[in-house]
């Protein structure tokens, strides 16, 4: 089954209908064997045209973190959803064949948390695709 992957809106994270989609800041981190740097930035803009929900992407030639909100009913979608984007875009964007080596899924109320403590994340900004 294919999920859609949506874009932020609403509040979340209060009360938790088991129903109900919630937010979930998901960072995706990928590497692999270096690539022009050209090429990367490249296939990231085309994910993120492709995907106005990125938030953002840092990129080097041998690696890159893509981070996003997604709209899910519970982390296992959310992550589900996260773990398929590399390669089901692979083509259409022209990624690199590079693989997942990281995945965090936090919900939207750990994430301020984290924010407002000092430890977690920055803030996505600016938002876009951005070099190392």
């Amino acid at each position: 089954m294919r999920r859609a992957l949506t874009s932020v809106a609403g509040g979340g994270g209060e009360e938790h209908d088991p129903d109900a989609s919630r937010l979930w800041h998901v960072t995706l981190s990928v590497s692999g064997k270096p690539v022009p740097l050209a090429e990367v930035r490249r296939g990231l803009e085309q994910l993120a045209h492709d995907h106005p929900f990125l938030l953002t992407s840092r990129y080097a030639d041998d690696h890159a973190e893509i981070r996003y909100w997604e709209e899910a009913r519970d982390l296992h979608d959310a992550a589900a959803v996260a773990l398929r984007l590399w390669g089901e875009h692979r083509s259409s964007a022209k990624l690199p064949p590079w693989e997942i080596v990281g995945l965090e899924v936090i919900d939207r109320a750990t994430y301020h948390q984290r924010v407002a403590e000092g430890y977690g994340p920055p803030p996505a900004h600016p938002v876009g695709v951005h070099p190392y």
